[in-house]
């Protein structure tokens, strides 16, 4: 009976450290996760500390991680417009190249957010309220709309503030660069 008691004893120590084990091992991951993001980080404001070195213009580079991606703000110089473009032209284009960059450097495909002046904080709060007051009014017509062209941030923007209203649904529609969203009431 005692081999008996020592065995059960030997399979819930085996199953403890098992669980044990799993449980460590997604902190790991998840830190392994953030560290790469943060590593993403440091290489992006490198490379946009020189750029604006270059420039020549003044500007606070600011580094996070947020959402599962690595988040790099720049504020502070009044040249900082400059780099938004118009429409936040020129800022999709500087985002591209810094995700360039730090693939470059790290190897793996990047995410990062590029955010120069709070233009895309500014821009999202737009957005936000523009999609919530289409899906209102989409939701009280019946009828659906088709709003511009938009970048993918922009879209999936409005898809949030789509989804938080009763009766409607969006979808995209079309090819890039003319890709767009689609606001439809529910049946």
């Amino acid at each position: 009976m005692s081999e008996t008691l020592q065995a059960t004893d030997d399979v819930e120590a085996s199953s403890e450290a098992a669980a044990e084990s799993e449980n460590t091992a997604e902190p790991q991951s998840q830190s392994k996760t953030e560290d790469l993001l943060v590593q993403e980080g440091d290489i992006a404001g490198d490379y946009l500390e020189r750029l604006l070195d270059l420039l020549d213009y003044d500007g606070d580079i600011d580094l996070d991680v947020e959402s599962g991606r690595a988040i790099v703000s720049i504020d502070g110089g009044e040249d900082l417009a400059k780099l938004v473009g118009p429409r936040g032209n020129v800022l999709e284009s500087l985002q591209e190249l810094t995700r360039l960059a730090v693939q470059q450097e790290t190897g793996v495909r990047s995410r990062l957010m590029l955010d120069i002046a709070q233009w895309r904080a500014g821009r999202r709060a737009e957005l936000a309220e523009m999609g919530k007051t289409t899906a209102e009014k989409v939701a009280a017509s019946g009828e659906r709309a088709r709003l511009h062209p938009m970048t993918p941030f922009e879209r999936k923007v409005v898809h949030d503030a789509v989804a938080t209203v009763a009766g409607v649904h969006s979808e995209s529609e079309g090819e890039e660069p003319q890709r767009r969203v689609i606001i439809f009431p529910k049946p």
